[in-house]
């Protein structure tokens, strides 16, 4: 049997990295683009429950990027009270195997790479579907991906505001002093939903309850705004698509799956259908459909995350890596 060897990438090794803002939008954009082109295979993710009295699950995640002849498997966990014990909610690897022998190739920290590449989804989506003139950002939930949306956003709009709000004062404040520290402009720390969202221009929706809860009022929807809710469990009204001119989600195959999902309801209950739904964004991504068409326009955008987008970056990041000398080297045979 031949000799074959993995290249493991930490945490540490990522951060040493310095992936810059336009090295992950490329890398994501070009994962959703081969989504688009049919040149991709995505797998609808799954859910484990270790422990109906753990407040937490695993995220299962598989795909192929046939263009870079390599298949994924991300493994992630979301543990809401991990905060009280110093740790991240969200940690776990992705890897990588050669798309036509199944030849392991590499093992990678996810929870930089589902952080990074959400916000990346995130900013993509806000590039196709917000008006280019927003000025003001609206943002809820302080864990991991909320940064990377911010500040991916903020790359791409000259945003004048900046609000952010989070169940605890401590986690906002923090997350708002990193935000303006790196963006080098004030952000607002909002006390309560309303005034974080009521009136912005694009409007994310990342909180982490317990149960679902309407706490994102449609009413607050101005028009011509965009709006991203991606809570794991459904912080909006039902009303909330009824006020949409588009409604577009990362992918349809994935959105009918399991219980959870800031649109669950919605789909249930017929609101959203594969029929209403406008596109996903490989396609606008590609141009073999439109993105924001008006000013006013009113669109939805929902994403559960894609395989493709981890596959996607933990590729450039190998890439990047095998070029500085980062990584360690594992022996498989």
């Amino acid at each position: 049997m031949a000799t074959i060897a993995i290249t493991y990438l930490s945490g540490p090794d990522i951060d040493r990295l310095a992936l810059t803002d336009a090295e992950i939008l490329a890398a994501v954009g070009a994962g959703l683009a081969a989504q688009g082109r049919k040149e991709a295979v995505i797998e609808p993710r799954m859910h484990l429950k270790p422990d109906p009295a753990v407040d937490g699950h695993f995220n299962v995640l598989r795909g192929v990027v046939r263009q870079l002849s390599l298949a994924g498997v991300k493994v992630v966990g979301d543990f809401h009270g991990n905060y009280r014990l110093g740790l991240p909610s969200e940690m776990g690897l992705i890897a990588l195997f050669d798309a036509g022998t199944g030849t392991p190739r590499a093992v990678v920290d996810a929870t930089a790479i589902t952080a990074m590449r959400t916000g990346a989804v995130t900013a993509i989506g806000a590039r196709h579907l917000a008006r280019k003139d927003s000025r003001t950002l609206g943002h809820i939930g302080a864990r991991g991906s909320a940064y990377w949306n911010v500040r991916l956003i903020a790359t791409l709009f000259d945003l004048a505001e900046i609000r952010v709000h989070s169940a605890r004062p401590e986690s906002r404040r923090a997350f708002a002093d990193r935000l303006a520290r790196d963006l080098g402009q004030p952000v607002v720390v909002t006390d309560d939903w309303r005034s974080c969202l009521e009136g912005a221009d694009i409007m994310v929706e990342a909180a982490r309850l317990s149960e679902p809860e309407p706490l994102f009022k449609t009413a607050w929807v101005k028009r011509g705004a965009l709006v991203i809710p991606y809570g794991t469990k459904s912080a909006v009204e039902l009303s909330l698509t009824d006020v949409m001119d588009k409604v577009v989600v990362d992918d349809w195959g994935q959105a009918g799956i399991g219980p959870l999902g800031a649109l669950r309801r919605h789909i249930d209950s017929g609101r959203v259908t594969r029929d209403s739904l406008h596109a996903e964004p490989c396609d606008i991504v590609i141009g073999a459909k439109p993105g924001r068409e008006r000013d006013d326009e009113t669109i939805l955008f929902w994403h559960r995350g894609l395989s493709l987008s981890d596959i996607a970056l933990a590729h450039a990041m190998l890439e990047k890596a095998a070029k500085l000398g980062i990584g360690h080297t594992l022996p498989y045979t």
